[in-house]
């Protein structure tokens, strides 16, 4: 009877705990524009349109502290101008797990700040897509502002500065670093 009751007090309290934390976490969805760009490019450049899609995850430590992870699939690179071959839009895929601290006021205004490891997926230049110039990963550093409903439904805005230089190449001055606007919609439930 006393292990009868004793299982029966660990399933009970194994369930109320595995609730509570299971109330700790912020699933979602989220995606959005990007314009993105090269900093210090020995050749002229301009802005690339692009956009971001993916999933998101949050741990909230208290109400308003926690910390988010992103699996997004967001895109990159910039336009290239002048040269031998006129504008070439130079177009990188990747595959972006930013994780970010992220303080969220009371009445839903937030700060977020953190770093982002991205996996390029494809690499687009000119319409060519068998050259293979860019790294396979990338490194950034991030932050961002915004504003999550009591319903789930927010806004925001992340800037993510490279901190690796996106080529590996012996021809080009390559110490030009992707840096990336994104401007997004998210719900989370």
């Amino acid at each position: 009877m006393k292990k009868l009751i004793l299982i029966a007090l660990v399933l009970v309290s194994t369930q109320s705990f595995s609730q509570s934390l299971l109330q700790k976490f912020e699933f979602g969805l989220k995606g959005g524009v990007n314009v993105s760009n090269f900093t210090n490019a020995n050749f002229p450049t301009d802005p690339l349109i692009g956009f971001n899609a993916g999933a998101t995850v949050a741990f909230k430590f208290t109400d308003n502290f926690m910390v988010q992870e992103d699996f997004l699939f967001s895109t990159g690179g910039a336009k290239i101008k002048g040269g031998k071959l006129g504008t070439q839009d130079l177009k990188l895929s990747y595959f972006s797990v930013p994780i970010v601290l992220k303080y969220r006021t009371n009445s839903g205004f937030y700060a977020e700040a953190g770093a982002q490891a991205a996996f390029k997926v494809k690499e687009d230049v000119g319409g060519l897509t068998d050259i293979k110039f860019a790294k396979k990963y990338d490194v950034g550093a991030v932050g961002g502002i915004g504003y999550q409903s009591k319903i789930g439904l927010g806004i925001g805005a992340r800037y993510v500065y490279g901190i690796q230089k996106v080529f590996d190449s012996n021809t080009l001055v390559n110490d030009f670093k992707n840096n990336t606007i994104q401007a997004n919609i998210f719900y989370v439930f």
